[in-house]
């Protein structure tokens, strides 16, 4: 059997995320070349893969020096540095895995999605809740009206108090100059999830939201720039050392820690504590994404969602009820619950365990292998996160941004008329 032969763009977690889960399926898929600037990271995935030395590449621009050697690329560098290697890729005719968000403008995310059309490539966006086994027994019951039509979804997201201060104050999405919003940057899956099992376009869109907590005006009495340094990090819930130390010591080793200082020792550890970002008091930081948003949604059939992202709290598994008119459904991504109006019980609702776990309830590895399945039968139908329903999902993000910073209600038709893609919406209406 012909194995599809892929290129890794970038090999922090998402990026090393993916190419395990190819080396998984390694009886339809191969990595091939790998493109990624720092040492730990690259030599891992080549080491992992097998990958020659004239394969390992630390710009991607070196790379594509060479005539096309490869079906597909995932590119999985930082939100910002997506336009250029998949406008690039996407002219050599490589089909591109490619991770969310799409770039940090509504003009980026055109610019790319048109330069995928125009190359007649397959494109695959890495919306990966659509892909979990809870998602499509949910889609599934829904679909099949097992409770009705759908009035209203509430969905929470509590991201989780340790996890937003590493990412999203001291970390590479803290500001949105350097990445984005943390409503693009982090929960544009979860809108693109409510769109998806609603299964009707967005009609307008409201948000509210800020930087609450985080701010330099926070700052206890006494505390100092540095977790190292400072006399009241024993009883800090924000400790740095307490997140990445303690891990260390347990062996819980992950993405999170590795971001810190990629070999994952104790001593390189406490060295970029001292020196680097993630060593920082979470109210000394330079960071200014909101720590905390709702979003509410009307879609074009009349039902409603309210999202909810909770940047201070216990982190934990998504959160969703579906409000329909004969029932309702309660789930967390790995349980799933219905009531019957009619009867007044509640039946739990078995949900397949996923092939290959991961992260995401099993979606990564179904992600990976839909893309690698039409990548090598030219069938695109179990790629359901393809570029033009992913640029509405975008349009919608970028919507709820410009409600929430100016207060206002957006309407969707008038917002994608004003940026000249109203005809997106048409056809997103049929293939949602």
């Amino acid at each position: 059997m012909k194995k599809a032969s892929v290129i890794i763009v970038g090999a922090g977690g998402r990026g090393t995320i993916y190419s395990n889960h190819l080396k998984t399926l390694s009886d339809r898929a191969e990595v091939v070349a790998i493109a990624e600037p720092r040492d730990f990271f690259r030599e891992r995935v080549a080491r992992t893969h097998n990958i020659p030395p004239e394969n390992q590449f630390r710009d991607w621009h070196d790379l594509l020096k060479r005539p096309k050697f490869a079906d597909a690329v995932i590119i999985a560098t930082q939100d910002r540095m997506h336009l250029e290697p998949a406008i690039a890729f996407a002219e050599r005719k490589y089909d591109i895995l490619i991770e969310k968000p799409l770039a940090p403008t509504l003009e980026e995310c055109r610019t790319l999605i048109a330069s995928a059309e125009a190359n007649d490539i397959i494109m695959s966006v890495c919306h990966v809740l659509r892909y979990t086994n809870f998602t499509r027994t949910l889609k599934k019951l829904i679909d099949g009206g097992r409770v009705g039509q759908v009035m209203s979804v509430q969905h929470l997201e509590p991201v989780g108090y340790w996890r937003f201060a590493h990412s999203y104050v001291r970390g590479n999405w803290s500001r949105e100059e350097d990445s984005s919003s943390v409503l693009l940057a982090k929960s544009i899956h979860d809108l693109d999830w409510l769109r998806y099992i609603v299964g009707a376009a967005p009609k307008q869109v409201s948000s509210f939201g800020s930087l609450m907590f985080f701010r330099k005006e926070n700052r206890p009495e006494g505390a100092a720039d540095r977790c190292l340094d400072c006399k009241l990090e024993p009883e800090c819930p924000y400790s740095a050392p307490r997140f990445y130390l303690e891990r260390i010591r347990s062996g819980n080793i992950g993405a999170y820690v590795e971001s810190v200082a990629g070999d994952a020792t104790e001593e390189s550890v406490l060295r970029q504590l001292r020196i680097g970002p993630y060593g920082r008091c979470v109210f000394a930081c330079d960071n200014d994404v909101a720590d905390h948003q709702v979003v509410n949604i009307e879609f074009e059939n009349s039902a409603t969602a309210v999202f909810t992202l909770a940047g201070c709290s216990k982190y934990g598994d998504r959160r969703t009820t579906v409000f329909g008119s004969l029932g309702e459904l309660y789930g967390d991504g790995e349980t799933l619950r219905c009531y019957s109006y009619l009867t007044g019980k509640t039946e739990e609702i078995p949900i397949p365990p996923p092939e290959i776990p991961d992260h995401h309830g099993g979606g990564d590895y179904n992600l990976v292998r839909s893309f690698v399945d039409a990548v090598l039968t030219r069938n695109t139908s179990e790629i359901v996160t393809g570029p033009e329903i992913s640029l509405e999902t975008h349009y919608l993000v970028f919507a709820a941004e410009i409600a929430r910073k100016s207060g206002s209600v957006v309407n969707m038709k008038d917002f994608f008329r004003k940026t000249g893609v109203e005809g997106l919406l048409h056809h997103t209406r049929q293939n949602p």
